[in-house]
């Protein structure tokens, strides 16, 4: 196998976690301690690793973290009073509102609930509708670790041709408006499409994040192009010692390693960079909030009443 085309991101994201922690100790000192704070309603085993993950990261750049785990039972009214609290916390820079949650929580109404200056995973819409505008501050924390991981490959983004396999308000559509912004040509294809691989051979860059596991083959990647897959399937295989339990990605790695310029391996690809991202996102909203907090004080500090004898 040839290493030279796998975009492996965990040396790229210890990078960047080096400069986080620099931030973080640096807001520390100044009396600004970062403190992420996870809801889970109900969980599952892949929930359990990302908060194990999510935890793990934090403690490496001295970011705090806390997480509460909540009955799957759990009223919605319940789960948005925890969140409201917590948007009145000064001391809680950032929510993470663990997916998937029980099928008689809204969401998206949850999601909304989170403030954007708190929404550490950028997935607000206000957060999304700022990437239209060219601020992707706080951007979902997997597009830009796609986008990222493009970067890497060195390629041209002005007028590279990139298709994006599937259209989700957090990764497909968010990843179009960021490339879009450094003047690539994007396609976005979706269940609606007809002729797919008429659309992804035609790829310079391609993004694959449907959830269908070997969605992508050989025959449907152009030479040369670069296969960012962000797809996580759990799928059982049958191994030398009976049924075996693996991840795997939407792109079928071992055929399209063949022909692919760069790809992303699963695990191990966009995984480490997204966690990166939500750790360089938790710096972002520190900073935005002690920048507001600072405006706020001199704005109080100009509007005081001079001092002194009266003229009168």
């Amino acid at each position: 196998m040839d290493t030279h085309k796998l975009l492996d991101s965990r040396a790229q994201a210890e990078a960047l976690k080096a400069g986080i922690r620099a931030s973080a100790q640096g807001l520390a000192e100044q009396g600004w301690d970062i403190k992420l704070v996870s809801l889970e309603v109900g969980g599952t085993d892949a929930t359990a690793l990302y908060v194990r993950n999510q935890r793990r990261a934090c403690r490496e750049v001295g970011i705090g973290f806390e997480n509460r785990v909540y009955p799957a039972t759990t009223a919605e009214a319940e789960v948005l009073a925890a969140i409201q609290t917590l948007n009145a916390d000064p001391r809680v820079t950032g929510i993470i509102l663990q997916r998937p949650v029980p099928g008689h929580l809204d969401l998206d109404h949850l999601q909304n609930a989170i403030p954007p200056h708190k929404d550490v995973e950028g997935m607000t819409p206000a957060n999304i509708g700022n990437i239209v505008y060219g601020n992707a501050a706080l951007g979902p924390c997997t597009a830009l670790a796609s986008v990222e991981m493009l970067k890497s490959t060195g390629l041209d983004l002005h007028g590279l041709e990139v298709v994006i396999v599937g259209h989700s308000e957090i990764v497909g559509k968010p990843i179009a408006l960021l490339l879009m912004e450094e003047l690539a040509t994007v396609t976005i294809c979706h269940h609606g499409t007809r002729n797919l691989p008429l659309h992804t051979r035609r790829a310079e860059a391609l993004f694959v994040a449907v959830g269908r596991p070997g969605l992508v083959t050989a025959d449907m990647v152009k030479p040369g192009a670069a296969v960012i897959d962000i797809g996580i399937n759990p799928v059982t295989i049958d191994g030398p010692n009976g049924p075996e339990s693996r991840v795997v990605g939407d792109v079928d790695f071992d055929s399209v390693h063949q022909v692919a310029g760069w790809i992303t391996p699963v695990p191990g690809g966009v995984g480490p960079m997204t966690v990166a991202m939500l750790l360089r996102n938790a710096v972002t909203t520190m900073e935005t909030q002690k920048a507001g907090y600072e405006r706020a004080m001199r704005a109080v500090a100009t509007a005081q009443p001079a001092t002194g004898p009266s003229r009168s």
